[in-house]
């Protein structure tokens, strides 16, 4: 066998290995979804009650959850849940508050949205308000860890680049919510996920998960 025939017999190998050590991460990350959420739904449904029964006791007319579509692994589109942290009209305000955007990008962000009530400034600053995105990762549409999911109308204005981080599942938390959040730009944003994106592995996912446990509570750039 001459030298050319080696290099391709060790080329082919590595990329079986590739292969196989990719299908395990996918199997073990998916292990771990299902019984992170499963659990969190669980040992968490008191929390559930009591955010709901504050939601209504606020502002009756609208609903206690919030789903909104959102674009998931390859552009396939999904309705990601959350607690309601706005008031019950909170879309139709939207156009009026476009040109106080704070962040860069093709996000829309507003420290001081007026649209935000009481209880859900309360859990927009804890993060109490993405629970229900447990139910999300039970249904396999997204993942404990990954890329925040955008809104359609967001990915519009994407460039070939930005689409990267369309390639995995999205997650409940990624590097951009423990990176500064609301803090970090658009273009810093898709930057940090594509790093995620090319080392990923099940120890990096579990190094997110308990950054995001730290930042939890009080995290001054969550809005």
């Amino acid at each position: 066998m001459d030298n050319s025939e080696t290099s391709t017999s060790k080329v082919e190998a590595g990329a079986i290995a590739y292969s196989q050590e990719n299908k395990s991460y996918i199997m073990m990350k998916r292990a771990m979804d299902v019984a992170g959420a499963g659990l969190g739904i669980l040992f968490l449904s008191f929390v559930f009650l009591m955010i709901a029964f504050l939601i209504k006791l606020e502002d009756p007319k609208g609903p206690v959850f919030f789903k909104q579509k959102r674009v998931g692994k390859d552009g396939k589109e999904f309705y990601m849940y959350k607690f309601r942290s706005m008031v019950f009209n909170a879309e139709e305000l939207l156009a009026s508050l476009l040109a106080q955007n704070e962040v860069s990008g093709a996000m829309f962000k507003m420290k001081n949205d007026p649209r935000v009530t009481k209880i859900g400034r309360f859990i927009r600053r804890t993060s109490l308000d993405e629970l229900p995105q447990l139910w999300n990762v039970v249904k396999g549409e997204m993942s404990l860890v990954g890329p925040r999911p955008p809104l359609p109308r967001e990915v519009v204005e994407y460039t070939d680049y930005d689409k990267q981080r369309l390639t995995v599942i999205p997650g409940c938390t990624g590097p951009w919510q423990v990176s500064g959040r609301n803090s970090v730009g658009f273009h810093e944003m898709v930057e940090l996920d594509i790093e995620y994106i090319r080392k990923r592995c099940i120890q990096l996912d579990i190094i997110i998960i308990l950054k995001t446990i730290a930042v939890l509570f009080g995290s001054k750039n969550a809005f």
